[in-house]
C-alpha cells in the first residue's frame, strides 16, 4: 500500500476513533409510573457522565429531549413489528421516516436495534425474521442517506449452549446456522456490532458456591482462571462471558465481528431470597466495569486484548413496573426522584475515594429463613380480585384450602384469600418462572402473615387506571387457562 497524505491519515483516525469510542452510556428504560420527564432525564444522564443512551423504542418526546446534546442515541424497533417489517420494505421505510428522520441529525442517533433479546422472549416464528427485517431497515436508512446509523439487534447470553470454558463458547444448535450465522454475516458486511447483554450477577447468583463473588465483581486479586484449551488467563467473570461469545462467533466463521455491550449491571436490591442484590455489590461492580471499559489504552478481553468495547450500563432508573423478581425493579443508578442510589461516574474519571462510603452488604449468603408472598398494602380490590382468580386458576390445588368450609377459608376476606393464593402459587410455580409480583399487587415478607392484623385495601369503587383495567381483564380472560407464569 502506498503512503497516505497526513491529512487523510488524520481523517481516517478521527472517523475510526469516533465510530468505536470507549464511552460508557446508560440504558433509559421507561417501565415506571413515577419517572422524571425526558427533559429532566437528559440532565440526569449528563450528570452521570454518560456519552451514550439506549431507549427501548423510538419515543418522540425522549428523542426530542436529546437534541443538540451530542449524546449518542440508540433506538429500537419493537419485537412485535419485526415480522411485518421483514415482509414489507414499505413498512420499513415508513417506520424510519416516522421515527428517525424527524430527529436526525440534531438527535445523534447512531444505532438502530431491531428487537430486544428476541430469541430470549419472543415466539419462535419471529426468530428467522430478525435479519430480513434488519436488511429492510438498513435499506430504508440508505434511502434517506442516514449512512452513519448502524443496524443490529441485541442478544442475551442464553443464545449460547456452552459458555465454559470460554474457548468452548458455542451458539445453540437450533439457532446457530439458521439465525445467528446470517446475523453475523450482516454485521460483518455492514461493519456493525454484535449487541450483547451480559450479566455476571446472574451467573454468580445461580452458583455462588462455585463462583467467587470477588471474581464476579472485578475485585479478585489472587483468583484467576486459565482456559485449558486457549491457555488464556481470566481475572473476572465478565471477560469469561464476553470471550465465550467471541469464540462462538469464531466457530461460525466470523472471528472479527465487534462486540457492543448493550446491557450490563448489578441489582441494588431484590427479593428477600435474591442473594447478593445490594447497593454495595452494585456500586462495586458498576464502578469497576466502567474503569475497565473506559481505560486508555483499551484493555479489551484476553481473547481480544486492546479492543475497544463500547458499552451501556443497565439502567438509568429503578423501574417499579417491571415484572418478574424484585431485582428486575432495582438495577437503576438513580431512584425515580433523580437521586443517586450510590455515587458513580460513567466517564470513569472520578476515583472511588471521592464517593461516600457504601453500606455493608447483608445478603451475600443464601437466605435460609421462610418467606411468604402476600397481598401488598393499599392494593386495589378490583385488581386484587382478578389476581386472586388468576392464581387460583393455575391448578395443583393452589386454592383448595381457602374454599368455603375448608380449613383456611376464614378469615373470609379478599386480602387473606389473595395472600394465601399468592403464597401457594409462588411456592409451587417459582421454579417455572412464577414470581411474587402480580403486577405490583404482591410482596414478599419474612414475617408469618397468619398472626398479622389484616392490611387495608382500596375499595373496589376506587377507579382503576387504564393499564390496571387492561391487566385485570387479561387475568380474568386467562382464568381457566394453565399458564404457569404471571403476566
Amino acid at each position: 500500500m502506498g503512503l497516505l497524505p497526513l491529512c487523510l491519515i488524520f481523517l481516517f483516525l478521527s472517523v475510526s476513533s469516533g465510530e468505536i469510542s470507549n464511552f460508557v452510556g446508560v440504558n433509559y428504560g421507561q417501565l415506571g409510573n413515577n419517572l422524571p420527564s425526558p427533559e429532566q432525564s437528559v440532565k440526569l444522564v449528563r450528570s452521570l457522565g454518560a456519552k451514550r443512551v439506549k431507549i427501548y423504542d423510538a419515543n418522540p418526546g425522549i428523542l426530542d429531549a436529546f437534541k443538540d446534546t451530542n449524546i449518542q442515541v440508540s433506538v429500537m424497533v419493537p419485537n412485535e413489528l419485526i415480522i411485518n417489517i421483514s415482509n414489507s420494505q414499505k413498512l420499513a421505510d415508513s417506520w424510519v421516516k416516522s421515527n428517525v428522520v424527524p430527529f436526525y441529525p440534531k438527535t445523534k442517533i447512531r444505532y438502530l436495534l431491531v428487537g430486544n433479546e428476541v430469541i430470549s422472549g419472543s415466539p419462535k416464528e419471529i426468530w428467522p425474521r430478525i435479519v430480513p427485517a434488519m436488511r429492510k431497515i438498513k435499506n430504508s436508512l440508505k434511502t434517506h442517506s442516514l449512512n452513519k446509523i448502524k443496524v443490529s439487534t441485541s442478544m442475551a447470553m442464553d443464545v449460547l449452549e456452552s459458555t465454559f470454558p470460554p474457548s468452548n463458547g458455542t451458539f445453540r444448535s437450533d439457532i446457530a446456522d439458521p439465525i445467528v450465522k446470517p446475523l453475523l454475516q450482516f454485521l460483518n458486511r455492514t461493519k456493525s456490532f454484535y449487541f450483547l447483554d451480559v450479566y455476571p450477577y446472574f451467573g454468580w447468583a445461580t452458583d455462588p458456591n462455585s463462583i467467587n463473588l470477588d471474581y464476579a465483581l472485578f475485585e479478585s486479586r489472587n483468583i484467576t482462571y486459565t482456559d485449558p484449551d486457549s491457555r488464556l488467563t481470566y481475572t473476572n467473570l465478565f471477560d469469561q462471558l464476553v470471550d465465550s461469545v467471541v469464540f462462538a462467533m469464531k466457530r461460525l466463521g466470523y472471528p472479527d465481528v465487534r462486540i457492543f455491550i448493550a446491557e450490563t449491571g448489578w441489582p441494588n436490591a431484590g427479593d428477600i431470597d435474591q442473594i447478593g442484590a445490594n447497593i454495595y455489590n452494585a456500586a462495586t461492580y458498576n464502578r469497576n466495569v466502567v474503569k475497565k471499559l473506559t481505560a486508555k489504552p483499551a484493555i479489551g478481553t484476553p481473547a481480544r486484548p486492546g479492543w475497544v468495547i463500547p458499552s451501556l450500563i443497565f439502567a438509568l432508573y429503578n423501574e417499579n413496573q417491571k415484572p418478574g423478581p424484585g431485582t428486575e425493579r432495582h438495577f437503576g443508578l438513580l431512584y425515580p426522584n433523580g437521586s443517586y442510589v450510590y455515587g458513580i461516574d460513567l466517564s470513569g474519571k472520578t476515583p472511588d475515594s471521592d464517593f461516600q462510603p457504601l453500606p455493608k452488604p447483608d445478603n451475600n449468603e443464601p437466605y435460609k429463613g421462610k418467606i411468604w408472598c402476600v397481598a401488598a398494602r393499599g392494593a386495589n380490590a378490583t385488581a386484587l380480585s382478578a389476581a386472586l382468580s388468576y392464581a387460583c386458576s393455575q391448578g395443583n390445588k393452589t386454592c383448595d384450602p381457602i374454599q368455603p368450609g375448608k380449613q383456611c377459608f376464614k378469615p373470609d376476606s379478599l386480602y387473606w384469600h389473595a395472600s394465601y393464593a399468592f403464597s401457594s402459587y409462588w411456592s409451587q410455580f417459582r421454579k417455572a418462572g412464577g414470581s411474587c409480583y402480580f403486577n405490583g399487587l404482591a410482596t414478599q415478607t419474612a414475617k408469618d402473615p397468619t398472626g398479622e392484623p389484616e392490611v387495608s385495601i382500596i375499595d373496589s369503587t376506587h377507579p382503576l387506571s387504564e393499564a390496571e383495567e387492561a391487566w385485570a381483564k387479561s387475568i380474568e380472560d386467562h382464568a381457566t387457562g394453565t399458564i404457569l407464569v404471571e403476566p
